[in-house]
């Protein structure tokens, strides 16, 4: 009985000792929180001398944060709504509908007319196999396989010269007309393929042209291209989607609303710039190519631990900021920084959300604590 006692006594004991170091340790660690506070460098300056240099404070809180990147950005053709005329035969203009660089035209406006021996050739060559494969069709006896037959090859012949003359870019009611008068057209038109402008005119009233020949380029200008270079630190926060407002200086308050559709794959190596593109529409033509552009991208950065761009002080090795810690007291505290835009800048480390810090006159605050020899205790 007397040894189940003294068990009994030891246990509790023990226990007692262990409950009783598990309520200290909070108070410990209080302790040794607060004795390291009260360890951290200050500088005092009274509430009057802080009114007198224009002490400003404030408190940290998430702030919503983002950057803005401007751009010069030129006007170009939209490379899809470009064309260029030529043919695939030899001949001679013989007129000229378009003989003016700059000239709007529209889809199947003629431009020129050729004379093409070879195409007239090829023209009396289907003439007559269209009158050959009539003449067969009418002959008594069809019934005979030898009339079948001529029949059949009259047919093919016809077929061939009718491919020939549509691999000439020769249309089908060009065709059409052809065998409906049973006579050659002397000239062919060539005609428009887009509704756009000429940009660029090659020919002249009587030129020889030859097979490949370029004679016109004609450029759609209903949609165009604003295209600008961005460095290559940029890029990591532009992607193809991201709005952009476009405005011209040309066009005071008209502000494009678009979206990058286009970042080049590859750097430009003697500017080390990324070049991007956004397509606008331009139905009344006011926007000519080579025209510059201001080009606006705004990203957002979410919410982030910032101050203004005054409240850190960048002694070249380290970045501080003077935290209020009441009854006139400022610790120089050093921190991390990590974006910078719009007048703030982000603080990664070092400082927490509800602590308030000098964002005036802490230049002169820290001329105080240099004077002092204060300098922050631990680096984050």
């Amino acid at each position: 009985m007397k040894r189940r006692n003294i068990l009994k006594i030891t246990c509790c004991t023990i226990l007692a000792a262990f409950l009783s170091l598990c309520r200290l340790e909070p108070f410990a660690d209080q302790a040794s929180a607060a004795t390291e506070l009260a360890d951290a460098p200050t500088i005092e300056i009274p509430a009057e001398k802080q009114q007198l240099i224009g002490v400003k404070i404030i408190a940290l809180s998430q702030q919503p944060m983002e950057t803005v990147i401007r751009t010069v950005g030129r006007v170009d053709y939209d490379e899809r709504g470009l064309a260029t005329i030529n043919t695939r035969f030899e001949g001679w203009i013989e007129k000229l509908f378009v003989n003016v660089t700059g000239s709007v035209v529209k889809k199947g406006q003629p431009l020129a007319e050729i004379y093409s021996p070879e195409l007239y050739a090829t023209q009396l060559e289907f003439i007559n196999a269209l009158r050959m494969a009539g003449n067969e069709k009418t002959t008594t006896g069809t019934a005979d396989t030898l009339q079948t037959m001529l029949a059949k090859d009259s047919q093919y012949i016809v077929e061939a010269a009718k491919q020939r003359l549509l691999l000439w870019d020769i249309s089908e009611s060009q065709i059409k007309t052809i065998a409906k008068t049973g006579k050659p057209i002397r000239t062919l038109s060539i005609e428009s393929p887009v509704n756009g402008a000429v940009i660029q005119k090659n020919v002249v009233l009587g030129m020889r042209v030859m097979p490949g020949d370029k004679m016109f380029d004609i450029a759609d200008l209903s949609t165009v291209w604003v295209v600008a270079d961005l460095y290559e630190s940029q890029m990591a926060q532009v992607g193809i989607g991201q709005k952009v407002s476009i405005s011209f200086d040309n066009f005071p308050g008209k502000v494009i609303a678009s979206t990058i559709d286009f970042v080049a794959p590859v750097l430009t190596g003697e500017t080390r710039t990324v070049r991007v593109r956004c397509t606008i529409p331009n139905a009344d033509g006011q926007l000519k190519p080579q025209m510059f552009a201001t080009m606006e991208i705004r990203i957002d950065l979410g919410e982030k631990l910032a101050v203004p761009d005054d409240a850190v002080i960048d002694t070249g090795t380290r970045k501080i900021v003077y935290v209020d810690r009441g009854e006139g007291l400022f610790e120089p505290r050093e921190v991390l920084t990590g974006i910078k835009s719009g007048g703030l800048t982000e603080l990664t480390q070092g400082v927490k959300v509800g602590e308030k810090v000098a964002i005036a006159a802490n230049f002169l605050i820290d001329s105080e604590a240099q004077l002092k020899g204060i300098t922050p205790l631990h680096s984050p």
